[in-house]
């Protein structure tokens, strides 16, 4: 018996792109040392946002251009200073949440060694672009 494959016009309203793991160094933290020395993070980012039959079809002119948002969330953080982790995060997911087909965002960020006896301490933020909320960003935070 030969399997036969039927095509359906069901096209998905959405897709989801993971970024995990990208490891990151900045300057995190308000104590003296922290301010001196960049500490590494790490960076777990979900993205999911509305495609069109062009996408499904090879166009890469209406593609969510992942590397472009890397690109942008790599300076952000490396070239930034945070007191507190919660802004960092805010920023990564203001940043990842600008494009107007991202219907939904998640931003984790890791603090490798913050606690003693801890792997790490994280934070995580959502956007949802139904909610409308915003975070702000700013080039530089003191």
């Amino acid at each position: 018996m030969q399997a036969t494959h039927q095509h359906t016009d069901y096209t998905p309203a959405c897709a989801t792109i993971n970024i995990r793991n990208l490891r990151l160094r900045t300057l995190i933290g308000f104590n003296p040392e922290e301010r001196v020395k960049k500490q590494d993070v790490v960076l777990n980012i979900e993205i999911s946002y509305s495609i069109d039959d062009e996408v499904l079809q090879d166009s890469i002119e209406n593609a969510l251009n992942y590397k472009v948002i890397t690109k942008k969330v790599i300076k952000h953080v490396e070239q930034g200073q945070f007191l507190l982790l919660e802004k960092l995060v805010a920023d990564v997911l203001a940043i990842c949440s600008e494009h107007p087909s991202v219907r939904f965002s998640k931003v984790t960020i890791d603090k490798p060694h913050a606690l003693r006896f801890a792997d790490s301490v994280s934070l995580t933020l959502e956007h949802h672009a139904s909610q409308a909320s915003t975070y702000p960003v700013l080039e530089k935070a003191s």
